[in-house]
């Protein structure tokens, strides 16, 4: 079942009128289709990756989901995503070891086949952040296990199979924390930035053989646990966004399906920061 975005742009279509103008008409409908496609969500559990998970799921994917000891949290999604008609499999793992993301990979292409999409967005929160004159060594050791060698392990462990079947997406999930480098932010910045090289990189190395990676920078995102704790308003946060508001999960998964799909052929090495322009890249 795939979620449309509908156009009503003037002349798109599938084919060329005679001043070179795409001729589809008004009014015609795109959706974001992955019907036959196989998606792996890293952090699946989490407040953001289980509703990455959901919408893959609504666009026509079969999704494994990856868990870290929330069997329960793992189980309950599984249900979710059965109900709307897709295959899903809980994979428990740790991404910050090369032999247990392999065991992953083994675990997900027998119970559904090579995953054709991986969205990493497991991650480890060190909090409350210091400032780098008072953070513990061992902070920016964990955040670069779960930022920077989760995305080598996953690239390492799933990308090989998209090259050989010609197509393939990798959305890694980042931060706009990444581009505002904020006191007290460097270890979770570090571990970020890092991750971001790591992509940029891999998008060139393997575009020629028909696989994208991306990443989405969402910025402080209403979550279910907000929703249920009544905390989804932040005057102080809004005001600093030009859209005055706090994103949804749901807004940034749609991006996340969309660069997973085939609207986005085109698109690789994109950093797309889904955060109502509280960041914007520069030229």
């Amino acid at each position: 079942m795939a979620f449309g975005l509908f156009l009503g742009l003037r002349g798109f279509g599938d084919g060329l009128t005679g001043d070179g103008e795409l001729g589809l008409g008004v009014g015609m409908a795109i959706a974001v289709d992955l019907s036959g496609r196989v998606a792996l969500v890293t952090g699946a559990t989490g407040q953001l990756g289980r509703v990455i998970a959901r919408v893959l799921a609504e666009a026509g994917a079969d999704v494994a989901l990856h868990f870290r000891g929330n069997e329960t949290k793992a189980a309950e999604l599984k249900v979710e995503i059965e109900g709307l008609g897709r295959r899903a499999y809980p994979v428990n793992g740790d991404v910050t070891d090369f032999d247990s993301v392999c065991t992953m990979r083994d675990a997900v292409a027998a119970a559904l086949g090579a995953p054709d999409i991986v969205v990493a967005c497991a991650v480890s929160q060190v909090w409350p952040w210091s400032s780098v004159l008072e953070e513990d060594l061992a902070d920016y050791e964990d955040q670069f296990r779960s930022c920077v060698m989760q995305n080598v392990h996953l690239s390492k462990a799933f990308v090989p199979a998209m090259v050989e079947k010609g197509w393939g997406r990798y959305v890694g999930i980042n931060t706009e924390c990444t581009m505002q480098m904020g006191e007290t932010m460097s270890a979770y910045v570090s571990g970020k930035r890092g991750m971001d090289g790591v992509l940029r990189v891999l998008a060139r190395e393997v575009g020629k053989n028909g696989v994208t990676v991306n990443q989405v920078a969402p910025g402080w995102t209403i979550s279910d646990q907000d929703r249920e704790a009544g905390t989804e308003e932040n005057e102080g946060y809004s005001a600093s966004v030009p859209l005055r508001r706090r994103g949804t999960d749901r807004e940034v998964s749609q991006v996340v399906a969309f660069l997973a799909s085939d609207l986005a052929s085109f698109v690789t090495g994109a950093f797309v920061p889904v955060c109502g322009g509280n960041v914007m890249p520069g030229v």
